[in-house]
């Protein structure tokens, strides 16, 4: 039988190992290489902000992993994994319901002779009162689309009752000063500004009250502390009221409490601030995983546990050589990806696998069309910072090289130029 890769998890690390794998081995014949996943559909995780805030219409920017699958060699099950048997090397996948609760595909099993995990992560709330009952999140394209139609709700009432009673406003906190939060709350206002602009002129945009909280000392830890100062300084140029040093103690209907004693009002809330891996990775079955439920894994990216399974990106708990563990970051799981379809490959030819060593080439922050501020390390450049229109270019090119990864260049052009085309055709916002 033909040597069976199993991925499951379809984000930015799980899709670009499969396509690649399947470029080369699948296409080969010497491996056979199955994608699964519950969505039938990819979007690159840091647009999802993007999406809540509807300056990016998912629908448009989705990967179909049908058709990849297709295109690259590889097939494609969906599912939700569930559990695990090493001693039979086999997956299990939960059945699937419709919305009537009717069982539409029953729970099954699929073999491996290699399993690897790329199942991401999700916010931690750190078991914060309230956090989990009122708080939005923005794990999936999902909750990203339900915070976009709440926000829209909003407006629209806001604005109705502006023009009956001459005013409204409208509250919002982003808990969590991260790229996330950051990028989110950057990208609200510049929300704002276009609703305001297509009609809806009941609510002016100083009228979104925007307030971000972070418990640490300064916002956007992982950029220098300048960098992190510049942001700190756009954003309440942007009219962005911004908290540090000021964790959230508890969250209700009404808004949120914070540890020092200050309520700050919210009808929405989002919750942006810390990671955990899925729980269901939590002693699998009989696999190490850490206090937030990531798989300890060798610099192989082998679990410690077993030399069958393999985890990346965010689910990962991954050892350098400082003690510290790779942060969960796209760029880790863009060069864990590529040394995994290395490496998977030469243990098909009985060679040693190779040993994943981060690099760090720096951070960028996008502040909608405001700006965008950074770093970019390497051996050739240094350590150089960036800001303005040169800093916003650079940012846009990350997610063209993650579609490089997945489409090609050819096809990665073909996109830019239909992205550049639609500009003058669709509105600048998705308004529904």
């Amino acid at each position: 039988m033909t040597h069976h890769i199993v991925i499951v998890g379809g984000g930015a690390g799980g899709i670009e190992l499969a396509t690649r794998l399947g470029r080369s081995l699948g296409k080969r014949g010497q491996a056979r290489i199955t994608l699964v996943d519950a969505n039938l559909t990819h979007i690159w995780k840091p647009l999802l902000h993007e999406v809540a805030a509807g300056s990016l219409n998912s629908s448009e920017d989705e990967l179909n992993y049908v058709a990849q699958a297709k295109w690259n060699h590889f097939k494609f099950q969906p599912g939700r994994m569930c559990g695990l048997d090493r001693a039979r090397k086999t997956i299990l996948l939960a059945a699937k319901h419709d919305q009537n609760g009717v069982e539409q595909v029953p729970a099954r099993e699929i073999a491996y002779d290699t399993l690897v995990l790329a199942v991401g992560s999700k916010t931690n709330d750190f078991g914060t009162q309230g956090a989990a009952e009122h708080c939005l999140f923005l794990d999936s394209r999902d909750q990203a689309e339900r915070f976009h139609d709440l926000l829209l709700d909003q407006y629209l009432c806001a604005h109705a009752q502006a023009r009956q009673h001459g005013s409204a406003q409208i509250n919002l906190a982003i808990v969590g000063a991260g790229a996330t939060g950051v990028e989110l709350a950057a990208e609200l206002h510049h929300a704002a500004l276009l609703l305001a602009d297509y009609g809806l002129d009941g609510i002016r945009p100083e009228n979104l009250n925007l307030t971000l909280i972070e418990a640490g000392p300064r916002v956007v830890p992982a950029l220098p502390e300048r960098l992190s100062g510049i942001v700190h300084g756009t954003l309440e140029k942007l009219g962005i009221k911004v908290l540090v040093n000021s964790p959230v103690r508890e969250v209700t209907a009404e808004g949120l409490h914070t540890a020092d004693g200050q309520f700050v009002p919210a009808s929405l809330k989002v919750w942006a601030a810390g990671i955990r891996a899925p729980g269901f990775l939590r002693e699998l079955d009989g696999l190490e995983s850490n206090r937030i439920d990531q798989l300890v894994v060798l610099p192989t990216l082998q679990t410690s546990r077993d030399e069958n399974i393999f985890a990346l990106g965010d689910c990962a708990a991954c050892p350098m050589a400082d003690g510290k563990n790779v942060p969960p970051r796209a760029q880790a799981a863009h060069q864990q990806a590529s040394l995994l379809a290395k490496s998977l490959a030469r243990r098909l030819q009985g060679e040693p696998l190779l040993e994943y060593r981060y690099r760090d080439y720096g951070s960028l922050i996008s502040l909608s069309s405001f700006s965008a501020v950074g770093n970019l390390m390497g051996n050739l450049t240094g350590d150089v910072m960036l800001e303005g229109r040169l800093a916003r270019w650079f940012y846009i090119s990350l997610y063209r090289l993650h579609q490089m990864a997945l489409y090609g260049p050819f096809r990665t052009l073909l996109l830019m130029l239909s992205d550049r085309l639609g500009r003058s055709t669709e509105p600048r916002l998705k308004l529904h």
